[in-house]
């Protein structure tokens, strides 16, 4: 029995997204990922005693930027907040954060679930530091006998972005953090690299009855760092809540941690609330006043974004599942937009986009962001295959060959000998030599088999080792028989 026989969840989702900054967001520590342990710092990402911080501008620049692309209302006053808690990670014992005049607030972003548009709010958006890390001796906090604290990460800008809770089922969920992750990607907010923590995600959820507008008990989990996890973690703990109400049991409310190799949530500490952290405005950095003419500045530099790409292209004749497929990441986006500079023909490039190619990336391991084959690589095959001068399966080989050696398509063709057989002389000796040694064949096509013709096809192409031009072998072939 599934809990969506009994009960509607409601869901709102915390994201955590590093800012694309070269540096910390109040000092000069490199944040560039990896790196030797506690060697990307300084006494003000460690939080010594008589540090004072200085407030990166390009953190604020992105913070806007991100707003912007998320429909919010850009704060003209805004100001730093001491977040006081103590978790080892946390050198200062408190976060500088932000919270009763966030950067941004009341913004929006549109899904499509099952082909139904629908609005996730956006309730707020707000600028701070990121934590160190604790790297466990055991595979989970939960497992762990002792763990390590790595402050290369303390100090990392980061923006967390706090949706409405308006999700009521697990796709729709997936649908808003896939359509925020190609948001901030598009935008240049961040790299988006969740495996490398870029992008992490709290969820707190909930159970009511069906038909109930009273909210249930909520629980957060927090540190997702996949779309995957933030699924099957939503699967396990709504089915989890629904069997303690079933039990007449109430859901207690806490934060969770999601275990990944046991497939389940555990349970962490009972939930604080916000004026449990002790709030007050951050005296050592002073309040930001953004005018207009800033804000101005940076809508100027946002791109075209997801979703009006894919409209976009959807009017050059693609299907709404191609447009989804090759607007998934910006890298794939603007690799199709650049072969479409010089090869204009919309499907084809995205069918070979979105097979060959991208089947050439995956079995290497490999993204549209260190593809090897240039945009113009591509379009320059896809011309000589128009131009008849290569076959659609000689253009795999040259594909494969562009991958592996670099080499531009018409040296490739010329040093493999690959160009095509269209001289129909040359074509029809070929084909008469095949008929005169597979009489049977021509005897079985003649007496009504189908299958016979395309097997008298295959010598052909066999004894011009792929080379013939197949529409005009088909040609000569039938005129023949």
């Amino acid at each position: 029995m599934s809990y969506q026989d009994k009960y509607e969840m409601v869901c709102g989702v915390e994201t955590h997204v590093e800012l694309a900054t070269k540096t910390k967001i109040f000092c000069g520590c490199t944040t560039e990922f990896g790196g030797e342990q506690n060697t990307h710092v300084c006494p003000v990402c460690l939080g010594l005693p008589g540090t004072l911080p200085v407030l990166n501008r390009e953190a604020v620049n992105l913070a806007i930027k991100a707003g912007l692309a998320l429909n919010c209302e850009i704060a003209e006053f805004t100001k730093f907040d001491r977040k006081n808690y103590f978790y080892p990670d946390l050198s200062k014992n408190y976060q500088t954060s932000q919270y009763d005049l966030p950067i941004c607030k009341n913004g929006r972003l549109e899904i499509v679930v099952n082909g139904e548009s629908k609005t996730i709010g956006i309730t707020r958006a707000h600028m701070e530091e990121d934590a160190g890390k604790l790297v466990h001796s055991g595979e989970s906090i939960t497992t762990s006998d002792s763990s390590y604290v790595d402050y290369n990460r303390a100090g990392v800008p980061l923006l967390e972005i706090v949706s409405e809770p308006d999700m009521r089922t697990v796709d729709e969920v997936i649908a808003y953090l896939q359509e925020l992750v190609q948001i901030l990607d598009y935008a240049g907010v961040s790299d988006c690299k969740m495996e490398q923590g870029s992008v992490r995600f709290d969820v707190n959820v909930s159970l009511r009855p069906l038909g109930s507008r009273e909210l249930g008990t909520r629980t957060e989990i927090k540190n997702l760092n996949s779309f995957t996890a933030v699924r099957r973690c939503l699967e396990y703990e709504t089915e989890r809540q629904a069997e303690v109400l079933n039990e007449g049991e109430k859901v207690i409310q806490e934060t969770r941690t999601w275990d990944e190799s046991q497939g389940v949530t555990l349970s962490l500490r009972t939930k604080e609330e916000a004026h449990d952290y002790r709030y007050f405005p951050e005296a050592d950095l002073v309040p930001l006043k953004i005018d207009r003419e800033w804000v101005e500045r940076i809508r100027a530099t946002l791109p075209e974004l997801p979703a009006a790409k894919r409209e976009r292209l959807k009017t050059l004749g693609l299907s709404v599942y191609e447009a989804g497929v090759l607007t998934s990441s910006k890298a794939m986006a603007d690799y199709f937009d650049q072969v479409m500079q010089k090869y204009a023909d919309a499907k084809i490039v995205a069918n070979w986009i979105m097979g060959d190619l991208s089947a050439l990336l995956k079995a290497n391991n490999r993204s549209f962001e260190d593809c090897p084959v240039k945009p113009y690589q591509l379009a320059d095959m896809l011309k000589l295959l128009k131009k008849g001068e290569i076959s659609g399966k000689i253009a795999k080989t040259v594909l494969e060959e562009i991958y592996t050696s670099g080499k531009d398509p018409a040296v490739i063709v010329k040093e493999k000998g690959l160009v095509q057989i269209s001289d129909q002389d040359a074509l029809e000796k070929i084909i008469t030599e095949v008929l005169v040694q597979n009489p049977k064949s021509v005897a079985d096509y003649k007496g009504g088999k189908e299958k016979a013709f395309g097997f008298l096809v295959g010598q052909v192409m066999k004894a011009t080792k792929g080379k013939a031009n197949p529409e005009l072998v088909n040609k000569i072939l039938k005129e023949k028989l």
